[in-house]
């Protein structure tokens, strides 16, 4: 898969949008162009293996990272810095 050239600031930001629970992989796709697939190759790839081997369990089992399994329309919290 290929992945786009990013800075080091919009991975972090990339990374830090991952780990929000309320923040779902759409509104990654939405700001950055990038799908979930490639949003996955960034963590493994920026991440101690460890860090993303405890970020994907976590996520796997989420229902908000993904818009279409939510039971609500907005979350509790909207970083200033999402679209």
């Amino acid at each position: 898969m290929k992945l786009p050239e990013l800075d080091s600031a919009t991975i972090d930001r990339i990374i830090e949008m991952a780990w929000e629970d309320r923040t779902p992989f759409a509104a990654i796709e939405i700001q950055f162009g990038l799908q979930e697939k490639q949003v996955i190759a960034i963590m493994r790839r920026h991440m101690k293996e460890s860090s993303f081997r405890m970020w994907r369990k976590r996520v796997s089992g989420r229902n908000t990272k993904h818009l279409h399994k939510r039971d609500f329309l907005a979350g509790r919290f909207k970083s200033t810095n999402q679209k």
